[in-house]
């Protein structure tokens, strides 16, 4: 059965569509592909596209519905939209931190963020990372975030340090 969200993301491919979604799809636990559409020969003037190659794929992570578009190369991914990985522990961190990165070598952003190899940025973030940032108290609000701010991947444990004090 087809399930759509009512607002989700359009990620624009070249023609890596298929193989970003399952790339995505074999990392997230909850996921599948649902449907794949194909380019007709209609429209070829514009889109310059086989017939019958891969036009977009639906598919959802963690109940989240995505479609990958094959479109050209007019467009590229950029840090400002990035996907957010809530994340319960350091085991779930690391997991994500690595199956994500894997096959990219722009893992050197700061708080969390890298790229994967498609060039689609993601933050891999400790659930508790907003309610520590956003403490009632400044100073615990602050070591936490001076903290943070030195990190690449996260470091649970550090965090929590630092909101201990």
């Amino acid at each position: 059965m087809l399930t759509t969200s009512k607002i989700a993301p359009c990620l624009w491919f070249d023609n890596q569509a298929e193989d970003a979604a399952r790339f995505y799809t074999g990392i997230f636990k909850n996921s599948r592909i649902v449907t794949t559409s194909y380019y007709p020969k209609a429209g070829f003037e514009v889109h310059h596209r086989p017939a019958g190659s891969v036009l977009t794929v639906l598919f959802e992570l963690e109940g989240q519905s995505f479609t990958a578009l094959n479109g050209g190369p007019q467009f590229k991914f950029n840090e400002a939209v990035s996907l957010q990985v809530s994340c319960a522990s350091q085991e779930e961190i690391d997991y994500y931190w690595n199956a994500l990165g894997k096959g990219s070598d722009e893992r050197s952003q700061q708080c969390g963020w890298l790229k994967d190899k498609f060039g689609l940025s993601w933050q891999v973030v400790p659930a508790s990372l907003t309610e520590m940032i956003a403490d009632p108290d400044p100073v615990k609000a602050e070591r936490v975030f001076a903290a943070m701010m030195t990190m690449k991947k996260f470091d649970l444990a550090a965090l929590k340090r630092a909101y201990a004090g």
